[in-house]
């Protein structure tokens, strides 16, 4: 308890940034995800009232379906057209700027979704969720890498693990405010679709009090005393030197320290199992059932024979379950490391995913099976929340470097987006095929990865980026001889084969 005090005061403004960094980041994110399911009944209702007004005959109901799916997808569209770009903008300006124009997007895209309705236009609809998506789009990648680069390494796994926080709590405000006692109700969802609007403008005022990340000052402007003030602005006065040399070898180990394209970071054979499990983690997520255990949720408590107003407020509790799991996973994750928190995960998710297979063929011939059923699926979504969201998001960003990072993310939140937008247009015809039995996918893709993560993926707790570089070198060149990458980091790798 000591020692957290200690903590507490002496970074301070690392927790407040924390914060700040957070309600414009992942928290937007969520709470879109979760905003949009309150409001489809009104938005198809104000599309069909709109219609009428225009043309005197209401809209046919594969219109309707056509324009509401496309008001959704849309949102990921403009996260993938984000993504390409938030690479070379987040280098050229830092990301520190990015975010504040980032937030300036949402305010615009909060100004069409609020005044659509007053202005009789689901067209605004349409522009304000292709802004949103571009700003929830650039969020999901700089929010993650800003707060790897600012935390000090004691405190790195508890920074990373805060974007899968906000996340969850960006879900949880957005169930709260979607129901129709606050801004669910027919008269109130465009204040509900634009409430995205003040986190952004709560980061825009704030965020120019706090200081650009440390190695960004350090390894892209060479400015040393830049990098000193931010630390001592960020982890309070003290000497930091050891950090600084840590940033100086990572520096001297990028070439001509620039940051890397796409295709230099593709191409480049010190990178490729970095990229492997960038890739590993991003379908993983994606395929891990989360999705299809928030959509079971509602059959399982219809089946239970609760009144909608009651699965309602269960949902929301379910919600709940999911942040407080993840505030769970900052505690624990420099104790227990990243790795285990995967593997483990993924491996009790898969072994839940199978009873929830029978449990829910069986809900029909037992009073007492549904009931079964949602505590699984509690324990599932803690689960979920506890590993693989928290160590995913840390993962993410302390497997690679300065030069690399920037290139990665843009590969990694490009495969996130199209898995979004693909799963989405998919996964009612996989349950209406598979049904209950489509667990069985996410089992066998839980259990593979979770193998795959124990036997390839070294822990990165406690480690520079230049230590864990190495590690992943003894996979990338396993039967070559590779040269220190401190003393030869102006010359192009060379490598001996063994006899």
């Amino acid at each position: 308890m000591a020692d957290f005090l200690s903590d507490l005061v002496q970074y301070q403004k690392f927790f407040q940034m924390i914060f700040v960094l957070g309600i414009g980041g992942t928290f937007q994110i969520g709470f879109q995800v979760a905003m949009i399911t309150y409001t489809s009944m009104h938005v198809k209702s104000f599309i069909n009232e709109t219609w009428l007004e225009r043309y005197d005959s209401p809209i046919q109901s594969e219109n309707l379906l056509l324009l509401w799916s496309f008001i959704v997808s849309i949102f990921g569209i403009g996260g993938i057209l984000a993504s390409m770009s938030s690479g070379y903008l987040s280098v050229k300006y830092g990301k520190k700027k990015c975010l504040m124009g980032n937030n300036l997007l949402m305010l615009v895209s909060a100004l069409f979704l609020g005044f659509s309705r007053m202005a009789r236009s689901f067209e605004m609809i349409l522009i304000g969720r292709l802004l949103c998506g571009m700003s929830a789009g650039f969020a999901l990648l700089l929010h993650p890498q800003y707060i790897g680069e600012i935390s000090p390494k004691k405190l790195r796994g508890f920074g990373n693990s805060t974007a899968a926080v906000f996340w969850a709590l960006g879900k949880s405000i957005g169930q709260v405010m979607g129901q129709r006692e606050l801004l669910g109700s027919k008269s109130l969802w465009p204040m509900l679709m634009a409430l995205g609007g003040i986190p952004a403008l709560a980061q825009l005022v704030t965020l120019p009090f706090f200081p650009e990340s440390p190695p960004y000052f350090l390894i892209h402007k060479g400015d040393e005393d830049g990098c000193m003030k931010a630390m001592n602005q960020l982890w309070g006065e003290g000497h930091h030197q050891v950090e600084i040399d840590e940033m100086l070898k990572e520096k001297s180990a990028m070439k001509n320290t620039k940051v890397m394209s796409i295709l230099e970071l593709l191409k480049e054979a010190s990178f490729r199992w970095q990229l492997y499990t960038l890739i590993s983690l991003s379908f993983t997520i994606q395929l891990s059932g989360i999705n299809a255990i928030y959509f079971y949720a509602l059959d399982v408590l219809h089946t239970a024979g609760f009144d909608q107003d009651t699965i309602s407020y269960m949902s929301l509790g379910i919600g709940f379950c999911e942040l407080i799991s993840a505030i769970f996973c900052t505690v624990i994750i420099e104790r227990c490391g990243r790795k285990v928190l995967l593997w483990c995960g993924y491996w009790i998710m898969a072994f839940l995913a199978a009873i929830l297979t029978v449990t829910i063929s069986l809900q029909d011939w037992f009073f007492w099976v549904p009931y079964c059923s949602l505590g699984l699926i509690i324990i599932y979504v803690s689960c979920f929340a506890i590993g693989p969201a928290g160590a995913t998001a840390s993962v993410r960003v302390e497997i690679f470097d300065q030069s690399s990072r920037p290139p990665a993310f843009v590969i990694g939140g490009s495969l996130n987006w199209t898995g979004l937008f693909v799963i989405g247009m998919t996964f009612p015809f996989i349950v209406e095929s598979l049904g209950q039995f489509c667990f069985l996918i996410f089992m066998g893709v839980l259990f593979i990865s979770g193998i795959s993560i124990y036997l390839f993926l070294p822990e990165t707790k406690g480690k520079s980026a230049m230590e864990i570089r190495e590690e992943f070198n003894k996979l990338n060149f396993r039967k070559k001889c590779v040269p220190d990458i401190e003393k030869n980091f102006t010359e192009d790798y060379t490598f001996c084969t063994k006899l």
